[in-house]
């Protein structure tokens, strides 16, 4: 019988029916067409608020440490909302499909973990985690409990790539029915159109101020290590120190390497070396580095040109052609090349359509997985400023046992992944 059918003959017969919360369907199972998912925030800073009304679907909880930024969440959402300051109590919420997370990197890992054990699906900003080893957890656990995850970059699938003046569909095709030959190199550089962001640097002298009331500072800290509070580390500036972020690696470079990434048919494997040219780190406060070369075992490689040396580099370039930003290319009349090849395949660009069909999403805990293990890969050589072998397969370095002790890095006590 059509739905609209059967409400009418339950009425007739005065039969009574409510729409049920979807997570009372159990794992893995369809969501109604009718049902509209629900959504928790957690972590509704700047970030966290800016996602409120992403695809429609209600909020009905938010989480923040900070006062002030619930007070400011609250504002915003117009049906009722309840409100946490401790993850675990909202997600014993039995009535949240999604759990959107928009807190500091150094949260991701252990909060997608206890939302998929706690039948949640879910919405995880960039970076996906801050070390390999939680991005190893969160894959395992979404797998384990049957949920639909999605990274929050988008660039695989829509929008203009920043200074390509045009989406990834184009280079994935090129790439696709190498027009371009094979190995290919990317470099990411000012002059192919990318950012680095490098005032996401930390500073080495912080004195110790003041807790604002309005601020759990113990929690926001959560696994990372205690150190005392200054406002530089936390909220809009936390980016600049290794506890929490990565620098402007950490911030920007899932949206310009995940869909390098895809570009060149790598989601199911990592590079073997990463070699780095860059200034001495400090052991707290992030700082800006020169180069990070990352090499495949077929001969790709990516380049992250920090210092802009290769004012006249291509994005993408290979034996028989070359992008350049603006995708002008030295391959003549590409565009109408292009028109005649088939489409890449198709990909659910919609978070709500996955977690309705069970289909992965676009960019999700394999695929996410694997364009992060990029970004930690490079961060960690700039840690230790040095060159590193890696084992794609094993996820660890090869013979350094230093490079090997960031991929899992202790939680501050009572914290575990």
């Amino acid at each position: 019988m059509k739905r609209r059918s059967f409400i009418k003959s339950s009425i007739a017969s005065g039969l009574t029916f409510s729409i049920v919360p979807s997570s009372v369907f159990g794992r893995g199972l369809r969501v109604p067409p009718s049902d509209r998912l629900t959504k928790a925030i957690i972590g509704v800073g700047g970030m966290g608020r800016e996602h409120i009304p992403y695809e429609n679907n209600p909020v009905i909880a938010i989480c923040d440490v900070d006062k002030r930024h619930i007070k400011k969440a609250q504002a915003l959402i117009k049906n009722s909302v309840s409100v946490y300051e401790d993850y675990r109590e909202l997600l014993l919420n039995k009535d949240i499909d999604i759990v959107h997370i928009a807190t500091p990197p150094h949260w991701h890992g252990i909060m997608s973990v206890d939302a998929a054990k706690a039948g949640k699906d879910i919405w995880c900003e960039k970076p996906m985690t801050r070390t390999i080893g939680e991005g190893l957890k969160v894959k395992e656990a979404v797998n384990q409990y049957g949920r639909m995850f999605r990274l929050n970059t988008w660039f695989r699938f829509k929008d203009n790539f920043y200074g390509m003046n045009t989406d990834v569909k184009p280079i994935k095709k090129a790439v696709e029915n190498d027009l371009l030959g094979w190995p290919l190199k990317v470099t990411i550089s000012k002059s192919t159109g990318f950012d680095w962001k490098f005032f996401w640097v930390g500073k080495t002298e912080l004195t110790e101020q003041p807790i604002p009331e309005d601020l759990n500072y113990d929690m926001w800290l959560g696994p990372a290590p205690h150190k005392p509070y200054n406002a530089h580390r936390t909220h809009g500036t936390f980016r600049g120190y290794w506890d929490y972020d990565g620098g402007g690696l950490g911030d920007m470079g899932q949206h310009y390497l995940d869909p390098v990434q895809y570009i060149l048919g790598k989601d199911d494997t990592s590079p073997i070396s990463v070699e780095v040219d860059t200034y001495q780190q400090h052991p707290d406060a992030c700082g800006i580095w020169r180069r990070v070369e990352l090499t495949y075992a077929d001969g790709c490689k990516i380049i992250l040109d920090g210092d802009d040396t290769d004012k006249g580099a291509a994005f993408i370039e290979g034996p028989k052609g070359k992008l350049y930003k603006g995708f002008k290319s030295d391959i003549p009349n590409i565009d109408q090349i292009l028109a005649d090849l088939p489409d890449p395949a198709p990909q659910i660009g919609t978070f709500s359509e996955s977690v309705r069909t069970r289909q992965k999403f676009a960019l999700n805990e394999e695929n996410g997985f694997r364009s992060c293990t990029l970004i930690n890969m490079a961060l960690i050589a700039i840690r230790l400023n040095r060159s590193l072998k890696f084992d794609p397969i094993k996820c660890e370095f090869i013979d350094d046992h230093g490079a090997n002790l960031l991929i899992n890095q202790p939680m501050r006590s009572p914290w575990i992944i």
